[in-house]
C-alpha cells in the first residue's frame, strides 16, 4: 500500500503528533474512508521496517472538518497515561477559528450546558442543566481581523462534542464553512476554518513539559492571517 503523505510535528519512541488535514477522519467510520490512524500506522511500519501489526493508540480526536495537531501513542504505556491526562484535563489545547462576524466582546469566557443529539450528530446549548447536558467552558480572544473575516484564538477547557463550533455559533459567530452550525456556505474542501494550533502537556513517559504546534493550513483564507 502506498503511504499517504503526512506532516509529522513530533515523534519519539512513545508518541507521534501529526498535522491533520481538514476532511480527514481520525479513526475508521461508516464511510469506509482511510482514517489518519491507519495512515500513521503505515508510516511507522515502513519507516521502522516493523513486522506484523503496528500498535497505535488514539487518546483524543478532532472532528473530520477540523485541521491541526493530533497526538497518537506508539506504546500501550504512553496510551494509558495519555488517556488519564485527557480525562483529568491535564493538557492545554489552543485553537484558531475564522468567522465572518465579529464576536460580541474582544475577549470572553463562555460557559454553557451542551446537549448532544446523536441522531443528528449535532450539539445544542440548553439554558438549564439537565441529565443529558454537559458543562462546556472555553475562552476566546479576537487576535486579528481583515476586511471580511475575524480570527479568534480559543483556549479549550472542556472537550465536549462539537463544543467550539456550537458555542461560537451561539454567540453569533459560526465558523467559516460550518453549515451545520449556521455558516451560509460550505468550504470547497469540505472542511471548516477551525484549526488545533497547539497542544501542551507533560510527556507521558519522559515527564518533561512538551508543546507541539501545527502550522496553519496553506490556503488563501488562512494565509490572510499568516
Amino acid at each position: 500500500m502506498d503511504i499517504i503523505p503526512i506532516e509529522i510535528l513530533y515523534e519519539d519512541n512513545h508518541i507521534i503528533a501529526v498535522n491533520k488535514r481538514a476532511g480527514q477522519i481520525v479513526q475508521g467510520d461508516k464511510t469506509g474512508d482511510m482514517p489518519l490512524s491507519e495512515i500513521v500506522k503505515s508510516y511507522i511500519k515502513k519507516k521502522y521496517n516493523k513486522p506484523g501489526e503496528v500498535f497505535l493508540g488514539v487518546p483524543h480526536r478532532l472532528d473530520r472538518p477540523v485541521s491541526g495537531v493530533i497526538l497518537f501513542a506508539k506504546t500501550s504505556k504512553a496510551l494509558t497515561r495519555l488517556n488519564e491526562m485527557f480525562k483529568k484535563k491535564e493538557t492545554k489545547k489552543i485553537y484558531r477559528a475564522i468567522t465572518a462576524n465579529p464576536p460580541p466582546k474582544e475577549y470572553d469566557k463562555l460557559t454553557n450546558h451542551i446537549q448532544r443529539n446523536t441522531k443528528q450528530n449535532k450539539s445544542y446549548i440548553r439554558e438549564k442543566e439537565n441529565a443529558d447536558t454537559k458543562l462546556a467552558i472555553l475562552e476566546y480572544k479576537l487576535i486579528s481581523s481583515s476586511e471580511k473575516y475575524f480570527l479568534l484564538e480559543i483556549n479549550l477547557h472542556t472537550g465536549r462534542h462539537h463544543q467550539i463550533r456550537c458555542q461560537l455559533s451561539h454567540i453569533g459567530c459560526p465558523i467559516r464553512g460550518d453549515l451545520k452550525y449556521g455558516f451560509p456556505r460550505s468550504n470547497s474542501n469540505g472542511g471548516i476554518n477551525l484549526h488545533a494550533i497547539e497542544i501542551s502537556l507533560i510527556h507521558p513517559v519522559k515527564k518533561e513539559p512538551l508543546t507541539i504546534k501545527a502550522p496553519l493550513p496553506n490556503d488563501s483564507i488562512w494565509n490572510i492571517f499568516n
